[in-house]
């Protein structure tokens, strides 16, 4: 006989005897039961289950209630209000008991049978605590009936059916348990807090008691703002959710309102705050015994005022410390015994987090570091700011615990009125990427409509997707609900308990395979610094934590930190491990609590199913580590011991055990893209995202040397924006890690040559952080159209490439024989344009080709089918009007004789060599004629013709306008190259009329560079050595070099030295002899040249040089075979005479008679005949001159001497006289007489010397008498002075010795003769006019 098997409905009506999770298992496994078989399971299953959920009701406990509480004595109403409402509120003070005897009540209600009681605690220390306390009360051990959860410990047992926990906790099981059908009631314990954790469970409470009716939820809280609570959770007719208030134990509050201002004379005078605060102490010090409570702002401001009481030597007193940095050891001394008044400075944590036994009296600066989140700068910001009134109130709250207490603030009533009433909810003041996250992973939706009691701002919501999108977390948000939508990498950051930015850390470790050295740093950043600095031993303390600094990375310092620890720990017993950590200033709980997340970390990972090696990350072999600390520093410390062997180090443990620093930071990076910097130049200050500006913390190991990028774990807004735990970076890092972020900008697109491609620069940006300063990269990358344009342009178009295709340097040569003829003409519109050649090349040129190197590749496959395809038509690149311009008015050589000179055009104004220019090889520069140069060719003569007539005088270029018409009429008349341009000019315009012109009325240096002819000195080569406009001038300034080419290419004329000039030695000298230069066929010209050595000859470039050379050569010879003897010379003269040519001022008679006979044989040799090139007529003219010389010497000195008395006798009158007008006359005196007159001036022109020296004389006469009139005169010698000066400036010296120069100097002597001396009358007719016009034309 079997038994039958169980309906569905009568296991349906046995569900409600299970737990809630069992119940909705049972009712999804019944709802799939198709078979006896299945219900038979079903049952058996859930027999056990009705047996766990008995067992659950058997253990709770009998339930008491300490009558001392003053919660007790609401306990029947509040339990009427639980078993009445979904949501119940319960307001009361600290001390009032509602954190341990709800729970009570509730299980006295009968909750917690079905499923747990969840009661939230905001802190672990908290929720431990409260278990133990309800767990003592009960009865029972912690575990049983009352259990509790935090991160790293876990107490509940299968009977457990009050779980408290952390905030944090539960939300971690919303993930897993959407309904929280674990529990059947849930407390949220210190609401009044408004933390980020408690404003979202109590949204999403909000949101599932719908679905969940069975649900109770009672909210806890301070007496601050629980109607907004109520408000949140009200019914659907509007009615708020029930307020329970329970006193606390409370005594009067005395508050006294001492602002810091004090008033003098009617004026308010600010008072320091620290001489507030004295004033404040000793006043309560005065009302009797008692300790006080001083509230600050922050650290630094309890230290300065440590220093100020101790100052003040305030009897029998003890100042305590109390803030979140110290030690637990130091915290806990407001707890110990002590003898007379304790005055304890404290931060906020001492408002609702501590209560500070034995407290009478309260000092409030009104003061608190509130941590704000900074939309602008998008980091966590801790300024200091004033206090809400109800942060004030639960401060002077503080002091009437125990009895009556006083509150002093430091502030006026007027300014705590005017304060806000409640401190924001965290939800508004801090980055919201976590709850969005969590939101995200549940599905619940637009966070902007989420049921927050106070909703965040626009602004906060965006900055919190950023920080999601910065990390790769989500993408583009839901089109239907604004959801945002998570990434496999947002799901993985979620599924890990810790800040979204460290989880992003740990993804992208396990990518790199550094999955254990990461995961140590993460949980180091999790908790706070194992590191302790005790107030009075923080210099030991910093010398103790000195080993673990790296100095490249703050954060690798942590795996320093670790693997010391993890090396103690191996070798050391429990006991010498704590104390060990105790003496170096680490925390021994803070350790322990970091192994406990690093093992949490692990356990996640293996859900994850990611591998981490456990032998590095729990450092089993690191080396011994135990070794007493060497004080003297971080990672450069060594200690060496007897073996003389070097310390290991914990920081080069580190770097050796875990190896690859680079990854390491690299995953680092990933969760800290917004965290990065760039040192402004050589400053310490980085420029951050979103342009803030940072300092590196001081107590980093990168402070002393900054490196150029860092990344920091921390970015803290107090006094100014520091950052803490930093670390050096490759910036390259960012670019790699951060695509979506990257924002790129291109400046500077230009043409490489060098690359033959179109090149940009390229400045990488990461929140406003340049990560690439300036790199050079292809525009086509960035640009592919402009790219092609610029390729197209500057490397076909234009040429500026290197390249060995054919039909690039074949068009090139059609463009530059197009392009000669607009150089000649001077004209830019014969070759078709660049815009015409570039069409050309972009209609066939595919859209790819942004590079030489594309185009290589394009063109190698297309010439094989159209060799031609790039070809340009020669026809196609003249315009019509390029018609106009004729060949032959632009020749290409220049022909002179025999001879061809290269001429080129250039068209560039302000160029040395616009306009035409010829090159003439160096040995040929001597015989290019200028003259001929001066007609410019064809095309150009008529624009030189204009500008010559624009360039006369005023009086003659009015009557020939407008000038090119009269251009075009003198030009039929011009005969080219028959002598000067100018000279035929002149000679044409003569016969039109105007007969005074003269060539030198023309100003050819006057004219357009371009209109003048650019002589360019080349050598062999072909290299412009020399160039000029005045060809005269460069073949002076050229002329030794001239010689040299012409005596190399004529070596062979060239003869050998000789004392004397015989058949034998040289023989006759011939007039010229051909050779050849730069293969034209040249004249050279033999001379006789008379050296120190002897006699030779030498080839001469011109005939006139060679001319010049036998002058030369010839004169030295006669004078060398020719003497004169000086007394014979003088024999017959008077007296005076003769004691005149004695007095000779250069040289005395001796002077004069050797002048006289160079004079002499040089007149002479030219009256017969000049230089002879044969040596036997060369005996000829000898003999002749030799035989005529002393007499003419003879009649030379006869004619001067007379002159000579009068010129000595003036000059000694002069030594009388001074004045402007003497001096004119000694100068006077000085050029008619220098040193070698006779062969200078020669005896024609001296012969009029006494005359000039009688003019003088006249001249002194008369300036006794009309002195006016001499100045007047002396004007006139003055202004041609003046206008001789400035002539010769711009000529070269040489100027001097020529025919041209001494005739002007003798024609202003003859003038001085006409203004000075007008009845001695001149030799010819003189004006001023006209010395001026022959100044003119030297």
């Amino acid at each position: 006989m079997t038994n039958s098997a169980p309906t569905k409905k009568s296991l349906y009506d046995r569900l409600g005897a299970l737990t809630l999770l069992d119940d909705r298992r049972f009712r999804a496994r019944l709802k799939k039961a198709r078979t006896d078989k299945a219900l038979t399971a079903i049952e058996k299953d859930l027999l056990h289950a009705e047996k766990r959920a008995q067992s659950i009701a058997e253990h709770i406990p009998a339930i008491s209630y300490p009558d001392a509480l003053p919660v007790s004595q609401r306990v029947d109403d509040i339990a009427e209000a639980i078993a009445n409402n979904q949501v119940v509120i319960i307001a009361g003070e600290t001390g009032s008991g509602k954190t341990t005897q709800i729970p009570k009540i509730c299980l006295e209600l009968g909750r917690g049978r079905r499923g747990m009681i969840g009661h939230t605690q905001p802190r672990r220390i908290a929720a431990r605590t409260v278990a133990e306390r309800i767990a003592d009360e009960v009865g029972q051990h912690v575990g049983d009936s009352i259990g509790y959860a935090i991160r790293f410990d876990d107490k509940v047992g299968p009977h457990t059916a009050v779980k408290i926990m952390t905030d944090g906790i539960l939300l971690a099981e919303m993930q897993r348990d959407r309904f929280l059908n674990a529990y059947d009631t849930i407390i949220i314990d210190e609401a009044h807090e408004r933390s980020l954790n408690i404003d979202f469970i109590l949204g999403y409470l909000k949101r599932l008691l719908p679905k969940r009716p069975d649900l109770k939820i009672i909210i806890t809280s301070a007496t601050i703002d629980p109607e907004r609570f109520a408000h949140h959770f009200a019914d659907k007719r509007g009615k708020p959710a029930p307020i329970i208030e329970v006193s606390g134990r409370t005594y009067p509050v005395e508050i006294r309102y001492r602002p810091l201002v004090d008033t003098v004379d009617g004026k308010d005078i600010d008072i320091d705050v620290d001489e507030g605060l004295i004033s404040a102490i000793q006043e309560l010090m005065a009302e009797g015994p008692g300790d006080i409570l001083c509230f600050f702002a922050g650290e630094r401001d309890i230290r300065d005022a440590m220093e100020t009481i101790n100052k003040a030597n305030l009897p029998r007193v003890e100042v305590t410390p109390l803030f979140g940095r110290l030690s637990n050891a130091e915290q806990h001394r407001v707890f110990a015994p002590h003898k007379g008044r304790r005055i304890v400075l404290a931060t906020n944590i001492a408002e609702t987090s501590l209560t500070v036994p034995g407290i009478h009296y309260v000092v409030d600066t009104g003061l608190a570091r509130i941590s704000r989140y900074s939309n602008r700068t998008k980091v966590q910001r801790l300024p200091i700011e004033p206090i809400s009134q109800a942060s004030a109130n639960q401060r002077s709250g503080r002091c009437g615990r125990v009895a009556n207490g006083i509150a002093i603030r430091l502030y006026s009533e007027e300014d705590f009125q005017a304060r806000p009433e409640f401190t924001d909810p965290e939800i508004q003041r801090t980055n919201l990427a976590s709850v969005i996250l969590q939101m995200a992973l549940l599905k619940l939706g637009d966070i902007r409509n989420f049921p927050f009691i106070q909703p965040p701002e626009e602004r906060s919501i965006r900055d919190g997707l950023q920080l999601l999108q910065e990390l790769g977390a989500i993408t583009e948000h839901n089109a239907a609900d604004s959801t945002p939508r998570l990434t496999d990498i947002g799901r993985d950051i979620a599924r890990i308990p810790v800040d979204p930015r460290l989880a992003r850390m740990i993804i992208e470790a396990q990518r790199l395979h550094v999955l254990a050295p990461v995961t140590i740093i993460v949980a180091a950043l999790s908790l706070q610094d194992v590191r302790e600095r005790p107030l009075e031993k923080q210099q030991q303390a910093d010398q103790m934590h000195a080993r673990f600094k790296d100095r490249s990375s703050d954060l690798m310092g942590y795996l320093a930190l670790w693997a010391y620890l993890c090396s103690l720990k191996d070798r050391l017993s429990g006991n010498q491990y704590r104390k060990r950590l105790q003496r170096e200033f680490l925390h021994f709980m803070r350790a322990r609590e970091w192994r406990d997340l690093v093992r949490q970390l692990v356990s996640i990972y293996e859900g994850l199913y990611w591998n981490v090696d456990t032998s590095l990350l729990w450092c089993e072999d690191i080396p011994d580590l135990t070794a007493p600390p060497n004080l003297g520093g971080g990672e450069a410390s060594s200690h060496k011991g007897k073996d003389s062997r070097t310390q290991i180090t914990p920081v080069s443990a580190a770097h050796s055990y875990f190896s690859d620093s680079d990854s390491i930071h690299k995953a680092l990076l990933s969760g800290l893209l917004s965290h990065i910097g760039a040192r402004k130049g050589d400053s310490k200050e980085y420029a951050g995202s979103r342009g803030t500006s940072f300092l590196i913390f001081p107590g980093s190991a990168l402070t002393k040397k900054p490196p150029e990028f860092i990344m920091s774990a921390e970015l803290v807004d107090t006094s100014r924006l520091w950052a803490r735990g930093v670390a050096s970076i490759d910036p390259a890092w960012v670019e790699e890690l951060a695509p979506h972020l990257v924002k790129k900008t291109y400046f500077e697109p230009h043409w490489s040559s060098k690359r033959c491609a179109a090149m940009v620069h390229e400045k990488v940006l990461v929140y406003g952080v340049p990560v690439v300063a300036d790199r050079l990269i292809q525009y086509g990358s960035v640009d592919e159209e402009a790219a092609r344009d610029m390729f197209i342009r500057h490397a076909l178009v234009e040429g500026d490439w290197t390249t060995h295709h054919s039909f690039f340097h074949e068009n090139q040569e059609k463009l530059l024989q197009v392009r000669d003829l607009e150089e000649k003409a001077r004209r830019r519109d014969i070759t078709v344009d660049d815009d015409t050649l570039f069409t050309f090349y972009d209609r066939i040129l595919p859209a790819h080709i942004t590079s030489g190197i594309r185009f290589d590749h394009w063109w190698k496959r297309r010439r094989q089918k159209d060799p031609h395809l790039l070809d340009f038509d020669p026809d196609k690149l003249i315009n019509p009007d390029a018609a106009t311009v004729e060949e032959d008015q632009f020749p290409d050589v220049w022909r002179q004789g025999t001879l061809e000179f290269e001429l080129s055009y250039h068209f560039e104004p302000g160029s040395p060599f616009d306009g035409v220019t010829v090159r003439v090889p160096l040995p040929l520069l001597a015989t290019a004629d200028p003259a001929a140069f001066t007609w410019q060719v064809p095309g150009l003569r008529k624009e030189l013709v204009t500008e010559l007539i624009r360039s006369l005088p005023k009086h003659y270029r009015r009557l020939l306008v407008p000038a090119p018409d009269y251009a075009d009429k003198v030009l039929p008349r011009l005969i080219p190259y028959e002598g000067t341009l100018v000279e035929q000019l002149a000679a044409v315009f003569q016969t039109m009329g105007l007969h005074d012109l003269e060539t030198q009325d023309f100003h050819p240096e006057s004219l357009s560079p371009h209109v003048r002819l650019t002589f360019a000195a080349v050598d062999r080569r072909g290299k412009i050595t020399d160039s000029d406009k005045d060809l005269e001038a460069l073949q002076a300034r050229r002329s030794g070099q001239i010689r040299s080419s012409i005596r190399k290419a004529a070596k062979n004329s060239k003869s050998k030295t000789v004392r004397s000039w015989t058949q034998e030695t040289l023989g006759e000298i011939p007039e010229t002899v051909d050779t050849k230069v730069d293969g034209q066929e040249v004249k050279a010209y033999p001379a006789l040249v008379a050296g120190n050595d002897g006699l030779s000859m030498q080839a001469m470039p011109t005939k006139a040089a060679a001319d010049a050379a036998m002058v030369k050569s010839t004169l030295t010879m006669l004078l060398n075979a020719i003497s004169v003897g000086t007394k014979g010379m003088l024999k017959g003269l008077p007296i005076q005479q003769r004691v005149a040519v004695e007095n000779y001022p250069h040289g005395g008679a001796e002077g004069l008679v050797n002048d006289a006979r160079v004079a002499s044989i040089r007149d002479l040799m030219f009256a017969h005949g000049g230089p002879v090139r044969n040596p036997d007529q060369f005996a000829e003219l000898k003999k002749n001159v030799t035989e005529e010389t002393p007499g003419y010497v003879r009649r030379t000195v006869t004619v001067l001497a007379p002159a000579l008395y009068e010129y000595e006798s003036l000059r000694e009158e002069l030594k009388l006289w001074d004045g402007p007008a003497i001096d004119d006359i000694k100068k006077q005196l000085d050029a008619i007489l220098p040193p070698n007159a006779v062969s200078t001036f020669g005896i024609e022109r001296l012969k009029h010397l006494r005359r000039y020296v009688q003019a003088a004389r006249l001249r002194l006469t008369d300036l006794e008498t009309s002195p006016d009139r001499d100045a007047d005169r002396q004007d006139v010698m003055d202004r041609l002075n003046g206008q001789l000066t400035s002539k010769l400036a711009t000529k070269p010296a040489s100027i001097r010795h020529s025919k041209q120069y001494k005739d002007l100097i003798w024609m202003m002597q003859e003038l001085r003769v006409s203004l000075f001396a007008q009845k001695l009358g001149t030799a010819h007719k003189v004006s001023e006019k006209k010395i001026s016009k022959m100044i003119s034309a030297l």
